[in-house]
């Protein structure tokens, strides 16, 4: 966005839509179903408030370091300006190879099992290339999603939610659920850990405004209040689609919530279709459809300025920095070719766990450059106790979610090791140089 007046620039009300925009995804519809395999109403409603107390805290700490560094960027730019290059750039690898890659894949494959709810020969992983193939190419060729078509798509992903919850509500019983999971976890703690990544993916988003950190009128004042405000109501968002979940679902729905070898897709689906006939079900399908293609299309275009600006530092292929406004088009090509290597090559239950870890690691760093700046940076902005402490939290219980993730699969440790790997190869071999 050019410099100029601040009418040109963004505004609490824009942070706060592409907050909500990017973290209302697949997430919500697919997880619960997952979770409802060993764990009981109670727990799973108990994952998703940790959650959200997470995310809370997330948005406080990166609130706090927006106001003592307000540029744009991200954990890329943050990391390797306050901690240091190569922390930096192990973030801006993340996002090269899962960052958004992957959550496009998610939703991608999400909508093509949606898709096949309307029309039951679709191929599901065939619809889900076909979306990502399309998007890219609507990017690569200069598609730009305006602020009104922006704060058009939230629109219709709150609506989506707050009908779903309505009809939900409405529907479904006044009493505590007393169904139970069909495979019960023998240990409930590592099993509802793991479960967390299944929340974190969900909650993902909540930084989006420190993307566009320098582009905000008022960057100091409204990337903070746009994060908190997003993530407050989509938090409580989550949490009553998730009563809506729990208090619907029967035992027999529960060992098939989400096994994709029924035509019930999510738990969504089924109670959508359970309290308005086929029609609502059939409606559910096309507005998440929506939701999923405009949560992509939001990732296509973002995520190319991660890679330009690590092109222009020095640390990427100078084809990857485009030029000016124009999108960066060999950065969206690939970004689309990595979102298809990861859907033709994971399963969406093992996505959506790696991605809630390698999202969790490099937000927990970003949150600890707070201290940096508490403890050798006197010159910028101090935080406040309160951000401390919420970026304490954060830290610590991102810790203790990695080690049980790590712990309790191998796929997991050695998608976080060739992460690593790939990025000290790439570090050694590329200097900063301005492109």
């Amino acid at each position: 966005m050019p410099a100029g007046a601040d009418t040109e620039r963004l505004g609490l009300g824009s942070g706060v839509g592409l907050v909500v925009a990017n973290m209302i995804g697949a997430g919500v519809f697919v997880s619960a179903g997952f979770m409802a395999q060993q764990l009981g109403p109670g727990a799973i409603l108990l994952a998703w408030a940790v959650g959200a107390v997470l995310a809370i805290c997330g948005t406080l700490a990166y609130g706090a370091i927006v106001r003592a560094w307000p540029r744009s960027g991200g954990e890329y730019r943050f990391l390797s300006d306050l901690l240091h290059p190569f922390a930096g750039y192990l973030a801006g690898w993340t996002s090269l190879l899962v960052g958004f890659s992957a959550p496009i894949a998610a939703s991608a494959l999400s909508a093509g099992h949606f898709a096949r709810t309307l029309w039951p020969s679709v191929p599901p992983v065939a619809f889900a290339a076909a979306l990502i193939a399309a998007l890219t190419a609507l990017h690569a060729a200069g598609f730009r999603t305006s602020t009104r078509t922006q704060n058009g798509l939230v629109v219709l992903k709150s609506a989506l939610l707050f009908g779903f919850v309505a009809v939900g509500l409405a529907h479904a019983p006044a009493y505590w659920p007393a169904w139970e999971p069909p495979r019960p976890a023998s240990d409930v703690v590592p099993v509802f850990a793991t479960s967390l990544f299944f929340v974190s993916f969900a909650f993902s988003g909540w930084n989006a405004a420190v993307y566009a950190a320098s582009e905000f009128a008022k960057p100091r004042r409204d990337v903070p209040r746009a994060m908190l405000l997003g993530c407050l109501l989509v938090a409580v968002l989550y949490l009553a689609v998730n009563w809506v979940f729990v208090a619907s679902l029967t035992p027999e729905q529960a060992s098939v919530a989400l096994t994709f070898e029924t035509d019930q897709v999510t738990l969504g689906h089924v109670i959508m279709r359970e309290a308005l006939g086929p029609a609502g079900g059939a409606a559910m399908s096309v507005l998440t459809i929506a939701a999923l293609v405009s949560s992509m299309s939001a990732m296509v275009f973002v995520g190319p300025r991660v890679y330009a600006a690590m092109a222009k530092d020095g640390f990427l292929p100078r084809a990857l920095a485009g030029s000016g406004d124009a999108p960066p088009l060999p950065a969206v090509v690939l970004q689309g070719a990595l979102a298809l290597l990861i859907l033709l090559t994971h399963p969406l239950h093992e996505m959506l766990q790696n991605l809630g870890a390698v999202l969790t690691l490099f937000a927990a760093l970003t949150a600890g450059a707070l201290f940096k700046i508490r403890w050798t940076r006197p010159d910028l902005e101090q935080p406040t106790a309160l951000a401390l402490a919420a970026a304490g939290l954060f830290v610590a219980s991102s810790l203790v979610l990695l080690t049980f993730g790590v712990q309790a699969s191998w796929r997991l440790a050695s998608w976080l090791g060739l992460t690593l790997v790939l990025s000290s190869i790439a570090f050694r071999f590329t200097r900063r140089e301005p492109a």
